[in-house]
């Protein structure tokens, strides 16, 4: 099984009624609860037509961001780790996944230095490496102390860089195999890819770079033609889904999921 994108579980969080107050860089508009919702249900879908087990866990009104687990764990064959948000308001969302992954994994570990920011949106997981760039929500502390927290689990941390401007290193990037990264232009530039094959996203669909694969299934957000139809060509089997109100919440298909094997 491939650790970095063959799963049995993952779990999900409902969009909150509070959503609308959310973090956003910029604000393109107030996100539509009912159509995130649709999405959302749509997301959990082809989650599980792949054959994997999918909890969903109840909405958290008290944090707007919630619905974006991603940020608040990292996931691996070995355990766990929670991670400490870099934006002061999401520091409570970790805590409150924690006792969720203590049930299924026997192995949970926790970033708790006061100086450490790490959140997973800066994570991206293959199968020989961790990437984790460094940017406005995961700091120099937040990495060497996931460094220190995973090495006896056998795991190798790469520190690279987000691009100025971009909220997370996921953002930009997705991995699609083993061996393939997508990736924007300006990311895969830096050479932080150089051991992998790239796809690039096509110019103007820089927000589909964020995707997921997920056992059979490459799910993207819908809108994005000329990236689709690439990936399509490339022989992957791509699912599309609505994102257009996450989008508002600089929110994309890996944020929505923590995705993982659990080993008890």
């Amino acid at each position: 099984m491939a650790r970095s994108h063959s799963f049995t579980h993952a779990i999900t969080r409902k969009p909150s009624v509070s959503i609308t107050a959310g973090l956003r860089a910029v604000d393109i508009g107030t996100p539509d609860l009912a159509l995130m919702q649709a999405h959302h249900a749509d997301y959990i879908a082809a989650l599980r037509s792949t054959g994997a087990e999918v909890i969903e866990l109840a909405a958290l009104e008290a944090y707007p961001d919630s619905v974006f687990v991603e940020d608040t764990a990292l996931c691996l064959p070995e355990g766990a780790v929670i991670m400490r948000p870099g934006a002061p308001s999401r520091l409570g969302e970790a805590a409150e996944m924690a006792p969720h992954l203590r049930a299924l994994y026997g192995n949970v570990v926790q970033i708790v230095g006061a100086d450490s920011f790490i959140e997973g949106g800066d994570i991206l997981m293959t199968e020989t490496e961790i990437l984790v760039g460094r940017s406005a929500r995961t700091n120099a502390a937040g990495i060497a102390e996931l460094t220190h927290r995973v090495a006896p689990w056998g795991e190798t941390v790469r520190e690279v860089f987000t691009p100025p401007g971009v909220l997370h290193f996921k953002t930009d990037c997705s991995l699609l195999d083993a061996e393939t990264i997508l990736s924007t232009t300006r990311l895969s530039a830096s050479g932080c890819f150089k051991a992998y094959r790239v796809i690039n996203v096509a110019e103007g669909e820089e927000a589909c770079a964020n995707a997921i694969r997920f056992n059979d299934l490459v799910l993207m957000p819908a809108g994005f033609p000329r990236t689709r139809d690439s990936l399509l060509t490339a022989g992957y089997h791509i699912h599309e889904i609505g994102n257009s109100e996450c989008a508002k919440l600089d929110g994309g298909m890996s944020c929505l999921s923590l995705r993982f094997t659990p080993k008890p």
